[in-house]
């Protein structure tokens, strides 16, 4: 009887980080040429490894400012980091000139419509929030 109990919270335990975890999607410009990219792909774009795709098209990744709540949870949940690891990742890649992070925009509103006019740009924030010009990346 023990046991069930533990695997019944086990299950919502998992459903509970599912959900936080689709609360947050990623984003490109319906004019976009990116239908779907690997965790991989999306984790290297973020952490400054790539700028462009493997089809050669040049990849912009645009960030949240790191007060929004969407910032923590996309990091966290895409790229298995906390906001403190990836404040380190950046203040290494910048103290010895080897990058910069994405531009961060001051809100969601300013991100979604700089997104939707940069077919190349590519950001994240609440599903709900994903309105005309843009369209959700699927991440395999």
């Amino acid at each position: 009887m023990k046991s069930l109990a533990v695997a019944g919270f086990g299950l919502l335990l998992s459903a509970a980080t599912t959900a936080s975890a689709a609360d947050v999607v990623v984003v490109v410009s319906s004019d976009s040429p990116v239908d779907s990219l690997s965790r991989a792909e999306l984790a290297d774009a973020y952490l400054g490894r790539v700028v462009r795709l493997p089809s050669g098209e040049p990849l912009l990744p645009l960030d949240q400012a790191e007060s929004s709540a969407a910032y923590e949870r996309f990091y966290e949940n895409y790229l298995g980091r906390t906001p403190a690891q990836i404040k380190a990742h950046w203040s290494r890649l910048i103290f010895t000139g080897r990058g910069r992070p994405p531009p961060s925009l001051r809100d969601v509103e300013t991100l979604a419509d700089r997104i939707a006019a940069t077919p190349n740009a590519i950001g994240y924030m609440d599903a709900e929030r994903v309105g005309d010009g843009l369209r959700v990346v699927q991440l395999e």
